[in-house]
């Protein structure tokens, strides 16, 4: 029997959690935690891993700032140093969890339309938080947009949608001779297209919102969005608050999410079940397998 072919993408709480040193040491250690759940899925499904890079982005972009004798690197190409940095990490520890699979790390290219109107409004928090009165002297000194992140603030920058996946034959193949691919890594590295020439666009993409887009480039079988939430909450942090354990984005749709954490999640996942997508699982790490069948997290599904 042909295995099905599930989309997870990785929550940067996977790789550090919130207040947690930018450590090589620590996302490793973090990162060996996600590839027990990532292998145990693998044992089951094809798995497509894309994995988010807010923190470390945002971490080489302030290292870029701080050396002097060089223009500091865009982001698309921080992006590209993120996807190789922490796809490494990843096959490393899911190559010692399976020796016997293939694990394939691909750079790859995210097309997006340089007139978003994401660009006149940054919205996509990246590298370390900070007290807001850090944060707003930070955001004049380099000409930051700096927004609200709970208790904290948080550099934004540009975050537009994806319209195309420049390497997804590429992506494919490797899905067809059994390979566990990660991929798309911090949404993809960001280009827009001028005549015949791809080139790259100062931006972040939102890695659910890509991962929702290449579940529905490769007819996946479900995308499973892993994060720090256990489910999808009503009244996240009130008294009243309650998980939905199964609901269809025509229920969602009479739900406000936070834009800052649950929102683009289910945004991600509606338009991926629009788009004829079959199930969305969202929920927390260690349950991965579990939330595909419907024993933990929320399933989100068709009419």
């Amino acid at each position: 029997m042909t295995k099905q072919t599930i989309v997870i993408a990785l929550g940067g709480n996977a790789l550090l959690r919130r207040n947690e040193p930018l450590e090589a040491d620590i996302q490793r250690h973090n990162i060996a935690i996600a590839a027990q759940t990532i292998a145990e899925i693998a044992q089951e499904y094809n798995v497509v891993l894309i994995h988010g890079n807010g923190p470390q982005v945002g971490l080489l972009a302030l290292q870029g700032l701080e050396y002097k004798k060089v223009t500091p690197y865009p982001l698309d190409v921080l992006g590209s140093e993120t996807q190789g940095m922490i796809g490494y990490i990843l096959m490393q520890e899911l190559k010692n969890i399976l020796p016997e699979k293939n694990v394939s790390c691909m750079l790859t290219q995210m097309a997006v339309d340089p007139n978003d109107p994401a660009f006149l409004d940054p919205s996509k928090p990246i590298g370390p938080v900070y007290q807001e009165d850090e944060a707003r002297d930070l955001a004049e000194k380099f000409h930051w947009t700096i927004k609200p992140d709970g208790d904290y603030f948080r550099r934004v920058v540009p975050s537009p949608k994806p319209t195309g996946i420049i390497e997804c034959d590429a992506i494919e193949t490797l899905i067809n001779k059994d390979h566990l691919v990660i991929c798309t890594g911090g949404g993809g590295i960001p280009v827009k297209r001028e005549e015949n020439k791809l080139i790259g666009i100062e931006a972040v993409i939102d890695k659910d919102m890509s991962a929702a887009f290449l579940a529905k480039q490769l007819n996946a079988d479900a995308l499973l969005i892993l994060t720090d939430a256990d489910a999808v909450y009503l009244d996240w942090g009130k008294p009243t608050q309650k998980a939905l354990h199964s609901t269809t984005p025509s229920e969602l749709a009479n739900y406000v999410f936070d834009a800052g954490s649950m929102g683009p999640k289910i945004d991600a996942s509606c338009e991926f079940i629009k788009k004829g997508g079959k199930l969305v699982g969202i929920g927390q790490l260690q349950d991965g397998l579990k939330i595909l069948k419907g024993q933990a997290g929320t399933n989100i599904i068709a009419q």
